[in-house]
């Protein structure tokens, strides 16, 4: 009997594996936005901007997400309105020079598409806030590092973090419009000390 009680006993639950981390790649990743001026869309990008992506390949929800941007790479191919766009009016980037998100809870929605939520600072106002993401997959360049990919698509209220210029059209209506679509499309890769480890 003492024997089969050993056999019947439940094992100690095995440690949780150590994250993957993945650093994003600058040169192939790209933070972009729009919104409506008048009667069109002006379309802008921040040239600057670090993070990670810490992966549980076997338990997503484990995961997390790092970003930070400079406000100050803000770049609509026009530098007067860049210029705009970083004083008071908008981005204010010299009190606020970071645009940060970091994660609190990833949570699976089928397939390759994933809830993340967490907290957004912009302009020094702070939002919980779930971006939908989607997992592009991994794959291994030439040169044997491993890469992972992510895209997501969302919008934002621009008034919520308190930019709130604006000017009134004689024919009625604003110049600009409140709603801000956001792009991000990530490609990362694994850090040599986490792939050998």
């Amino acid at each position: 009997m003492a024997s089969t009680a050993v056999k019947l006993a439940r094992p100690q639950s095995a440690p949780a594996p150590a994250l993957e981390t993945y650093t994003i790649d600058k040169g192939h990743s790209e933070v972009t936005f729009q919104v409506r001026h008048l009667v069109t869309k002006v379309r802008g990008r921040f040239a600057d901007f670090e993070g990670a992506v810490r992966i549980d390949p076997n338990a997503p929800d484990r995961s997390s997400v790092a970003i930070s941007i400079d406000a100050a790479s803000v770049d609509t191919d026009l530098a007067d309105r860049d210029t705009h766009l970083k004083s008071p009016d908008f981005f204010d980037v010299a009190k606020y020079p970071r645009i940060t998100f970091v994660s609190s809870r990833i949570e699976p929605k089928g397939g390759d598409r994933y809830d993340v939520t967490g907290t957004f600072t912009l302009r020094g106002v702070s939002k919980t806030i779930t971006l939908p993401v989607q997992f592009l997959g991994f794959a291994k360049d030439p040169w044997d590092n491993e890469r992972g990919g992510f895209e997501l698509e969302t919008k934002l209220d621009r008034k919520d973090y308190g930019m709130v210029f604006n000017a009134a059209l004689d024919n009625g209506g604003l110049l600009l419009g409140d709603e801000v679509r956001i792009a991000i499309n990530l490609e990362t890769i694994r850090q040599k000390a986490d792939a050998a480890a």
